[in-house]
């Protein structure tokens, strides 16, 4: 069957204007990917990336490893609470930024500080905050009487943990200010309405009208705060550098130190492979709700 000249052309152009993608995508995903694997099975010295074959041993020594397993257990919990805080107060101040207040559009800009300042003149700031000498937290504690000697909060735990904590809450929930912040523009009055009409209070409305209609946005922000927390390092790195000890180590600290500190980068890309596998999880899950709600609209 003889093909038209001018769909022979169009599909020529169609591979020119997506080759560009496809070159991107190779180079910054699929290449570190297989590179990442394939190390994981060798014992590489870093500075020359040279070793031996060695098959699935990097695996099976994280699996006995205690300072891996330490050190997921320091990621899902550091995951967990930090998600949940930027959660519960994205929903609240996108509640209140979205009723009629006095300089509400003043209030708006100003949310979105923490989430478009630098990680590091961030992390600056609150460890003098946090300075357990001449921070101003212990000084005000002091003067309230809450404490009785200044507390050592990046020098300690459960302190260093909770501290990293509330600084990753801080710095990441505006996006959840945004995102919920749009959702709640549209939904429509008459819901409201309604509500009041059938003797609802605030607390009622929220659960039975608003929270249902940000269902959908909280699923998908959830899935990707998840994800972006779970491969959160800079941050982490910067406020403790995984210390006391690992107390506060998680993952990705733990493939930098063991890539560029034991200089293994056969282990460190176990675990990386280890962070992917995990990190796909939540992929393929925000993939089908997005697919879902496409389906949905529809």
């Amino acid at each position: 069957m003889n093909t038209n000249p001018l769909d022979r052309r169009y599909a020529l152009l169609g591979v020119l204007l997506i080759a560009p993608t496809v070159l991107i995508f190779c180079a910054v995903i699929a290449y570190p990917l297989v590179s990442a694997i394939y190390l994981s099975l060798f014992t590489i010295f870093t500075p020359t990336l040279k070793g031996s074959f060695i098959g699935l041993d990097n695996y099976a020594a994280l699996a006995v490893s205690q300072e891996f397993w330490r050190s997921l257990a320091n990621t899902v919990t550091w995951t967990v609470f930090t998600l949940a805080l930027q959660i519960v107060l994205g929903v609240a101040v996108a509640l209140m930024l979205h009723q009629n207040m006095l300089f509400r559009a003043l209030a708006r800009s100003l949310i979105l500080f923490p989430y478009f300042v630098s990680t590091v003149v961030a992390v600056l700031v609150w460890r003098w905050l946090f300075n357990d000498l001449y921070g101003v937290l212990n000084h005000v504690l002091l003067i309230a009487g809450l404490i009785s000697r200044p507390l050592d909060w990046l020098g300690s735990m459960p302190n260093a943990m909770i501290s990293v904590i509330l600084v990753g809450a801080w710095k990441y929930f505006p996006f959840v200010v945004i995102a919920v912040l749009a959702r709640l523009q549209t939904i429509p009055d008459a819901l409201y309405e309604a509500a009041k009409i059938d003797g609802a209070g605030p607390f009622a409305r929220f659960f039975d009208v608003t929270l249902p209609q940000l269902k959908d946005v909280l699923v998908v922000v959830i899935l990707l705060r998840a994800i972006w927390d779970f491969k959160e390092f800079d941050l982490v790195y910067l406020m403790t550098g995984g210390g006391p000890l690992i107390s506060t180590q998680i993952l990705s600290l733990m493939v930098y130190k063991d890539a560029f500190g034991l200089n293994d980068m056969g282990r460190a890309s176990a675990v990386a492979v280890t962070m992917m596998l995990v990190m796909l999880t939540f992929m393929v899950l925000y993939l089908r709700t997005a697919s879902r709600d496409q389906e949905a609209a529809q």
